[in-house]
């Protein structure tokens, strides 16, 4: 057995510092080491950085600031078995935990389920974390009503069709799986909060994977892009029906800036893309 890799450097904002940044195809199994790596050693700094927006007991589907106590996506979650693919530290599972769901709570990273396993505690609101792969669900077929994925790990994954096969597998007929991810059109544009960076710097049909490496080359973060035609092809390809597709407008008031999300940047252009879909 070789040992596990070294810890990843840090910057001085607490995230891994890369030893260089390309564009190149990468697989499923390079994917996930990457990005299992990264977020283990990304979590305190992220969560440093964005948990108070996220809560503790709270269920925020983007940056922009949908919730799903006003969103209602995935409707009435009382007495429904829920997976949530993604979890970070858990929030969302813990909010649908309150509201009567009996939940699951999966993410790739060891170092977020860590900070989730506190915040069950602290908030005495227990949900089980249960560390796996999307493309490896630990879980029966058709065992679960409802499944989501706020800004979880979809993004991440190489193979996103096997990724959204396997939620399918694992939902009961009629089930239905709600999932925010980054909006296709953020892709051409640079990472930057400022309306005045929109300037396209890239191709939005290049689906080359955006990679950190670290000074041997070797993947730490992995990023995926997909055009909203992809995202579609490949919930339908992986056996869902697709009931809608939301591009949700920034919250009024919101003053938070995530990233290259932020008020100014939020009024021009989308940000988030939410699938709902279904399994007949």
């Amino acid at each position: 057995m070789q040992p596990p890799p070294p810890p990843l450097p840090l910057s001085a904002d607490g995230y891994p510092a890369p030893g260089g940044v390309t564009r190149r195809p990468v697989g499923d199994g390079e994917s996930v080491r990457a990005n299992r790596r990264w977020w283990d050693a990304a979590a305190p700094a992220y969560l440093a950085e964005h948990g108070e927006d996220l809560g503790d007991v709270d269920f925020l589907w983007c940056p922009e600031g949908l919730r799903e106590g006003e969103a209602h996506l995935l409707g009435d979650v009382a007495g429904r078995r829920v997976l949530e693919v993604g979890c970070g530290s858990a929030p969302c599972s813990r909010w649908l935990r309150r509201a009567g769901a009996d939940v699951v709570a999966l993410d790739l990273s060891a170092g977020m389920l860590a900070r989730a396993a506190v915040l069950n505690r602290a908030s005495g609101i227990a949900v089980p974390l249960v560390q796996a792969d999307v493309l490896a669900l630990p879980l029966a077929s058709a065992s679960v009503d409802l499944a989501c994925s706020a800004f979880g790990g979809l993004p991440f994954v190489a193979d996103v069709r096997g990724a959204l096969a396997e939620v399918a597998r694992v939902l009961r007929p009629g089930g239905r799986f709600v999932a925010s991810v980054n909006h296709p059109m953020r892709w051409p544009f640079p990472d930057s909060p400022d309306p005045d960076d929109l300037q396209v710097t890239s191709s939005y049909f290049d689906r080359t994977p955006y990679v950190e490496t670290d000074d041997d080359g070797r993947a730490v973060y992995v990023e995926h892009h997909r055009t909203v035609g992809d995202w579609v092809r490949a919930a339908v390809g992986a056996g869902f029906a697709l009931d809608d597709l939301l591009e949700p407008e920034w919250t009024p008031g919101r003053a938070q800036e995530w990233g290259q999300w932020s008020p100014a940047r939020g009024a021009l252009v989308p940000g988030t893309l939410i699938l709902v879909c279904r399994r007949p």
